[in-house]
């Protein structure tokens, strides 16, 4: 064991090690990651035990430090045994592909395309590079053909049968770090790919009230309803419904003998099901052509909220942007899709539809080699890590050189990662002299999260080479195809919601510079393509095809008010997605490490009486508590004016505790008249002042002990920044706020992400009209309500009492009036008002309400205020989950929050307690502040076991990387495990908690706030209870 500075803590035991790796090659085992803390710095450990390994006889040893020689223990472990796992399978199949390709050792070289969109001989290939090697030869393919037709700005749109990947260009290849592929955690260079769950083979269905797309895909067998083998509806039916794709234009290889057309008449049959449900569900008629044309437009949606993730949300407008489309389902849909970002050029390759292969093949041959750094930003710095460049740079250059490359064909880049101090936000930057470096980043960061912060230290984290070894250059210009037969038929479609005469064309038989306008479909080999009313389609002379919107598009599109199921599902996204989109702003610009890397955040949008419409998926015990908060701005407000801003974090008026700071903007009119939506973010901040660092003080008995409290407060006037008000607020008092200027920071942030909010509703506004937002305002709420009303149609009457440790306790009485589809929640029996910090406010009881009963709906539907009108909820005045002023709250949006939870589900029975409590752990001193909320084991079901070493419920913050915190603070983390035994046995058990020790090299002050400790979390249907707690000083 390593100490982050270098100091051997616990000497190697290579007996022990090689004891244990022995017993693991007996067992069978013949592959073996190895990843120490701190072994990306300190590699002696790590190699001796990667020796010992390949000693014992292991074919596959990867250890960290050469997999991902950089901080971050978790990430890196991760890799590490990705890479493990994948490179025996990977050299298995290259072994047995080079032998057929290359019998004798002679003839052409074989190449792997990595996820860093570059290529690498096959015995350089390693498993932590192939998880997106397909798509990335897409966007290399996306990149090489676009430029060399002149478009430079580039969205990729790379639509295939189970899912869509999406991707932005503007000048050079963009690459992510560190990302999560099937929830694991992989930090290796990969090209920025976004996916989401919509292809060709997304399943369609409707759930008596929405329609919806996917996630789950029909894959390629059975397939779509189409194909003949019993598949379900899925997109692609939906195109051949429409006549977009036509049997006669299809090779007869579906059925279950591969020998039959496409099968027009079974997704004729299903959808007139299908629409009949539809119509029968809504009260209003349905052809299927709408339904399927409704589907159509649900999947755009999804597909264009992708894209605006890695466009739109990081600061770039993209209307002047080409849509590159390619995969075999891109064509069908890129029109459509390109109309909703207001995107007018579309450009297809000849190749479109396999242009990941052509990029595979157009790829350079690249090596990117990475270093740790972890040192301040200075000139004498730079200097240091000139060795160490050209090292690097000498060793890239070899393994590329040695993949056949002439040395005159070889070119280096030089990069490093550099941050804030403080931060875990590094951006990739062009190495340079300091003034460079300073100006790139400074210039970076203002671009990207729209401040700079002169006064903080720059770190470099990293340093990186890139080795890039020329290929030959390919013409993308193919040779003419045989023309083909031109006009192939008039055919009735339907687009644009109408019945239309379709011309399907050959696309190789177009003229070069003659447009066809739409509509129109193009077929060819590997794809159709779509022409929409308003676009024409024009042939280049190099063969490609570039589609421009030659008509505008309606300034507003035509919905009614009257609730449609199409349109539900859309106005669900696009709420949804403002909500998102407004938490990416306030993570990107948000100055500290509690909302922007912890992400202990929440946004979400109201309506003009303050309740929630919609939210982005944040901290629970936020959202369902932001409504009290803005109800309170309202009432304490009747006259507000555009421009202003209000931030509150008051516990009696709707806030939780004092740490979370809401900020609350008004979003009027046209006519600026009246408040038409608002919008929140409801942030955690580090300190707010009080009697303890960290503002959480485990003993305390009145709120003023907790930090400054702060009601109905202008932040923003007409639309200027109240800077010296909210200071003096926050400097002011017996225990005043300890980094007043980094809260004001991260209220700038939380202002940053109300305007996006506000700018996205506008759109949505201009886009659809005020009256239709409105009404489907009302309708996603109507659904959220009627959800619930199937869940209240399954209850009883029940209750429930859980004790706490210290003999408090909160009881709740559910009372169901099945004839009314309505449920009463009484929380009479709660005890009185806690003489500690254990009150949890009104509006926590309320989030715990909501909550719940959006766990029991057991399906995909928004959390919003819809869920709470079928629930009366009764709180007994001065009892601890509805105190008055002065009480102390600290520990009830953390600990109290849970117990609701948890007695809410005790009354249901559906599940058994999980670890109900957060085990708040927040420590420093004068120079160093740190809050973790530590995880524990989840409660089982009647369906499965719980999980363990999780967050549940009304948390979902993240732990600081072990490394980290141990390079920051003078902290060692002796040990982090799961505790094996602790959820309780049953038939099916509880999820397991965890043993966290942490050893303090300084002096600090600690403060606990936990439960659990004394009284066990309960069991359910005679499942036993897991263990208690404990929380313990060790001198």
């Amino acid at each position: 064991r390593m100490s982050a500075q270098g100091e051997v803590i616990t000497a190697l035991g290579l007996e022990a090690a090689r004891a244990a790796l022995q017993k693991a090659k007996t067992d069978g085992f013949d592959s073996v990651a190895i990843a120490l803390l701190h072994g990306y710095r300190y590699t002696e450990h790590e190699a001796a035990l990667g020796a010992l390994a390949r000693e014992i006889g292991f074919s596959q040893v990867s250890v960290s430090h050469e997999v991902s020689p950089l901080m971050k223990l978790v990430s890196r472990g991760d890799t590490t045994v990705v890479d493990a796992y994948l490179s025996p399978i990977l050299r298995r199949y290259v072994n047995q592909v080079d032998s057929q390709l290359r019998p004798d050792g002679q003839g052409p070289r074989l190449m792997f395309m990595q996820s860093n969109g570059g290529l690498t001989d096959a015995h350089h290939f390693q498993g932590k590079d192939a998880l997106l090697s397909g798509p990335a030869g897409g966007v290399v393919g996306m990149v090489r053909t676009a430029e060399a037709a002149g478009f430079d700005r580039l969205i990729g749109f790379d639509m295939g049968g189970t899912s869509t990947d999406v991707s932005h260009y503007a000048g050079e290849l963009e690459r992510t770090h560190e990302t999560q592929v099937a929830g694991v955690r992989v930090r290796a260079p990969m090209i920025h790919i976004h996916t989401v769950a919509a292809g060709g083979g997304s399943i369609l269905h409707f759930d008596g009230a929405r329609l919806r797309v996917g996630p789950d895909s029909a894959g390629a067998d059975p397939g779509p309803a189409c194909y003949g083998n019993g598949g379900p509806l899925a997109i692609t039916d939906a195109n051949v419904l429409l006549g977009r794709l036509r049997p006669e234009f299809f090779p007869q290889v579906f059925g279950p003998n591969g020998d039959q057309p496409l099968n027009v008449a079974t997704v004729e049959q299903q959808f007139d099901q299908l629409a009949a449900a539809v119509s029968e569900a809504s009260g209003v008629e349905q052809s299927p052509e709408v339904v399927a044309e409704g589907f159509l437009s649900i999947a755009v949606e999804n597909m264009a909220n992708a894209i605006k993730k890695i466009s739109v949300q990081r600061g770039y407008d993209i209307t002047s942007y080409t849509l590159v489309c390619f995969g075999g389902a891109g064509g069908q849909h890129a029109c459509l899709v390109a109309d909703r970002l207001g995107i007018t050029r579309i450009h297809l390759h000849p190749h479109a539809g396999v242009l990941s292969a052509l990029g595979i093949g157009l790829a350079d041959i690249r090596q990117v080699t990475d270093g740790s750094v972890e040192a301040n930003l200075d000139d004498a710095l730079l200097d240091s890590l000139t060795a160490r460049w050209r090292q690097m740079e000498t060793e890239g250059r070899a393994v590329v050189a040695g993949q056949g490359v002439a040395d005159d064909r070889i070119s280096t880049v030089r990069r490093l990662g550099v941050r804030y101090a403080g931060s875990d936000t590094a951006l990739s930057l062009p190495a340079g002299s300091f003034a460079e470096v300073q100006a790139a980043f400074e210039g970076q960061h203002q671009a990207r999260f729209g401040f700079i912060s002169p006064e903080k230290t720059l770190v470099v984290e990293s340093l990186q080479v890139e080795t890039v070894g020329a290929t030959d250059a390919v013409n993308l210009v193919p040779e003419a195809a045989a023309p083909g037969a031109g006009q192939q038929g008039v055919f009735a479609t339907v687009m644009a919601s109408q019945s239309r005469d379709t011309v399907f064309v050959d696309r190789s038989s177009l003229a070069p510079g003659q447009p066809l306008a739409g509509p129109a479909v193009l077929l060819e080999e590997t794809g159709t393509t779509v022409v929409e009313p308003g676009w024409a389609a024009t042939a280049q002379t190099n063969g490609d095809l570039v589609l421009e919107r030659v008509e505008a598009l309606p300034a507003q599109v035509a919905v009614g008010t009257t609730v449609d199921p199409v349109q539900l599902e859309i106005f669900n996204n696009l709420f949804m997605n403002i909500a998102e989109q407004m938490g990416v702003v306030l993570e990107n610009t948000a100055a500290s490490v509690n909302i922007k890397e912890r992400l202990d955040f929440s946004c979400a949008i109201f309506d003009p009486s303050g309740e929630l419409i919609a939210n982005a998926p944040h901290m629970p015990v936020h959202l369902g508590s932001m409504s009290e908060s803005i109800k309170s701005i309202i009432r304490q407000n009747p006259h507000m004016n555009p421009g202003d801003v209000y931030v509150m974090n008051a516990p009696y008026n709707g806030g939780t505790h004092l740490p979370d700071i809401t900020v609350i903007k008004p979003v009027f009119n046209d006519a600026e008249t009246e408040v038409i939506f608002y919008v929140a973010s409801r942030g955690h901040h580090a300190d707010v002042g009080g009697r303890v660092p960290g503002s959480a003080p485990a003993d305390s008995t009145t709120v003023d002990e907790e930090g400054v409290l702060i009601d109905n407060l202008l932040l923003v006037s007409a639309g200027r920044f109240l800077y010296d008000e909210i200071h003096t607020v926050l400097t002011s008092g017996t225990w005043p706020a300890r980094n007043a200027e980094q809260n004001i920071a991260d209220l700038q942030a939380q202002v940053a992400a109300c305007e996006k909010g506000t700018t996205e509703l506008r759109q949505v506004i201009d886009h659809y009209s005020l009256e239709v937002v409105h009404a489907y305002m009302g309708h996603v709420k109507d659904n959220a309500e009627e959800s619930v009303r199937r869940v209240i149609d399954a209850l009883t009457d029940s209750s429930f009492t859980y004790q706490m440790d210290d003999g408090h306790q909160v009881s709740v009485t559910i009372t169901v009036d099945h004839a009314d589809r309505s449920a009463c929640i009484d929380f009479t029996g709660t005890s009185d008002t806690h003489p500690g910090n254990f009150n949890a406010p009104s509006s926590i009881a309320h989030a715990a309400v909501l909550y719940v009963f959006r766990c029991l709906v057991n399906d995909d539907i928004p959390l919003n205020a819809g869920c709470m009108k079928p629930l009366k909820v009764v709180l007994p005045d001065e009892s601890m989950i509805n105190p008055s002023y002065p009480a102390a709250v600290i520990a009830g949006n953390v600990e109290t929050s849970q117990v609701v939870v948890d007695t809410l589900f005790g009354a249901v029975g559906v599940m058994a307690a999980p670890q109900g409590t957060m085990n708040n752990f927040i420590w420093g001193n004068d120079r160093y502040q740190n809050y973790e909320t530590i995880c524990g084991g989840s409660g089982a079901t009647a369906q499965a076991d719980g999980c363990d070493a999780v967050h549940t419920h009304m948390t979902n913050s993240r732990l600081t990387d072990p490394e980290v915190l141990e390079w920051r603070f003078p902290v060692r983390l002796e040990t982090f495990h799961i505790r094996r035994g602790s959820g309780g046995a049953g038939k099916h058990r509880g999820g397991d908690g965890t043993v966290r020790r942490v050893l303090f090299e300084e002096a600090m002050e600690v403060n606990v706030l936990s439960g659990h400790r004394v009284v066990p979390p309960y069991g359910v249907d005679g499942g036993l209870p897991g263990a208690v707690g404990h929380t313990r000083l060790i001198a």
